[in-house]
């Protein structure tokens, strides 16, 4: 893969630092806004990358790459997105992917029409705590509840309570609580379990109008998914799935999943022999704790994954990532008309 990134931000230096650790991509450019010039040539210089363009449409025409990854603004990511395809280049988008699900269905299906990928880098995804999810739901037994609670208190909100509204708290330019933060815990949900059959959002909104913290319900057949999210106010994160016949559940931030604890009834267990001081049944119980090895940046695996994909023309992953995407963007958006 020959890759450009588009934009200067934190999230543009943070894949500059991942991608050190990816030997299969090949950093040719970056893209930088006129005023961002200065930023653009000290990540290249510090990265050693060649050329550092400011005219998007001279980029996608004259540098040596087949994918851009997309690293701006939330409200910039469709029509950036949607030029880099019309020029025949392969899409890395950050989250959230795009602005309404017709924006996100729009880009799918450019991808597909002209032989392209078009991928939403979504770390929880590509973790190997998140593999073991997938291998060890079936011994949950019948799926009753998932939870899972992402809040960090935003280094940008005493500013939004002054007065001052960044980008990560304007509607205009796709900020919220949902779409930036939430999205994780969503992300989880429709992975493992597909699009629900009703959504609701319940937010706590802020002086403009914008959602600084909500909780989201999916529901599905038998069980329901309770995301929460926030900006605006801290809390130990997790997220947990709970079964029947046992429960896991990740300790820590949804986006890093730093580890995983199964927990699964031993078959022939006591049963109802033994109770707790409360009187409910304690049931035999298996539990083991997964840790991934080594200590790689949260973004290492996904450019690893987007790479293979790419290189090897693995189309049925390409699909199966794209479906849930449209998954999410469609809860989404479901989530932000109630």
């Amino acid at each position: 893969m020959k890759l450009a990134l588009i934009g200067t931000g934190k999230i543009i230096a943070d894949a500059l630092f991942a991608l050190q650790s990816v030997d299969d991509i090949e950093r040719q450019a970056i893209f930088a806004r006129p005023h961002s010039r200065a930023k653009g040539e000290a990540l290249a210089a510090q990265y050693g990358i060649a050329e550092v363009y400011t005219d998007y449409a001279e980029l996608l025409a004259q540098a040596d790459i087949d994918t851009v990854y997309i690293g701006l603004v939330n409200s910039a990511h469709f029509s950036y997105g949607r030029q880099a395809l019309e020029a025949g280049k392969n899409v890395i988008m950050e989250k959230p992917f795009t602005g309404t699900l017709a924006e996100a269905q729009e880009l799918v299906a450019l991808a597909r029409e002209r032989g392209l990928y078009v991928f939403e880098a979504i770390t929880v995804l590509h973790t190997p705590v998140f593999q073991r999810m997938r291998e060890g739901l079936p011994r949950l037994g019948r799926v009753r509840m998932l939870l899972g609670n992402y809040s960090q208190y935003s280094s940008r909100y005493d500013a939004y309570l002054a007065g001052e509204v960044s980008h990560a708290f304007d509607a205009a330019y796709l900020g919220g609580a949902l779409r930036d933060i939430n999205v994780y815990n969503i992300h989880y949900a429709a992975a493992l379990f597909g699009v629900p059959r009703a959504v609701h959002y319940y937010p706590n909104r802020g002086f403009n109008g914008i959602d600084t913290s909500g909780t989201l319900v999916l529901e599905y057949d038998g069980f329901s998914a309770v995301c929460t999210g926030a900006k605006d106010s801290d809390s130990p994160c997790y997220l947990s799935v709970q079964g029947e016949k046992g429960w896991m559940r990740i300790d820590g931030k949804p986006n890093v999943a730093p580890n995983l604890t199964l927990s699964y009834v031993r078959e022939g267990g006591a049963g109802g022999e033994t109770r707790d001081a409360a009187g409910a049944v304690v049931r035999e119980t298996e539990t083991e704790t997964f840790v991934p090895e080594g200590k790689e940046h949260r973004m290492v695996q996904e450019f690893r994954d987007f790479a293979r994909i790419i290189d090897t023309d693995d189309r049925a992953e390409a699909e199966r990532l794209a479906e849930e995407t449209l998954a999410v963007m469609q809860i989404v958006e479901t989530a932000l008309q109630a």
